[in-house]
């Protein structure tokens, strides 16, 4: 019954290793999903959102403006830790309260949870292994401004807000190297799959 963390810088690949664990019966549980279920309206945490950051950061249909929240505290470390303080408990709470989901309904599950904040917020948490995905910032930039349709600046930003490549490859147990083509990303998520077994043995040797 492993729990695996799966992350990666923006546009780094990663949803596209969660696809493919998924497809090999992985259960994939997403921080980001679980972030919008936690702020849904009527919720404590959307509550306190407004109470911090003002009821501009709502729509008029009642739910939150995500982009405009994201809008205003990018850049502003104060604001961001004030919004972490508000989230991060909340999304902790619910993806384990899935992961006991996964492993209640199957003990022999594989349960994946895909997080980009790993190393920011849960890297001590007890993962079986960690697989990053890794591709060097100057593809991920070019990806987001072909892709994503972002400007250089916007997108420079973006990759230059988040924490450096070297902190996730530092807390690795597996990198997968998404700089080549899909086809290259998904034979290495299958090469993942079939020696899961050995690796996560070898880790709870490890940490033994």
């Amino acid at each position: 019954m492993p729990l695996i963390a799966l992350t990666g810088g923006i546009a780094s690949g990663k949803s596209t290793i969660a696809t493919r664990l998924a497809e090999h019966g992985a259960v994939v549980v997403d921080a980001d999903a679980i972030v919008r279920d936690v702020q849904q309206p009527g919720s404590p945490v959307l509550d306190e959102i407004v109470r911090e950051f003002g009821a501009d950061v709502i729509r008029p249909d009642g739910s939150l403006d995500r982009a405009g929240l994201g809008a205003r505290v990018f850049g502003d470390d104060d604001a961001i830790a004030c919004l972490n303080r508000i989230v991060h408990p909340a999304v902790r709470t619910e993806s384990q309260r899935r992961f006991d989901e996964a492993f209640a309904a199957d003990p022999d599950a594989v349960v994946v949870y895909d997080v980009p904040l790993l190393v920011e917020a849960r890297v001590d948490d007890p993962w079986e292994l960690i697989v990053v995905a890794h591709a060097p910032s100057d593809v991920r930039l070019r990806r987001l401004v072909e892709f994503r349709g972002m400007s250089e600046t916007d997108a420079a930003a973006r990759v230059a807000s988040q924490v450096d490549d070297s902190a996730r490859l530092a807390v690795a147990d597996v990198v997968i190297d998404t700089t080549g083509t899909i086809d290259d990303t998904i034979r290495q998520v299958d090469e993942l799959w079939a020696r899961l077994p050995d690796l996560v043995a070898r880790n709870a040797r490890g940490s033994g």
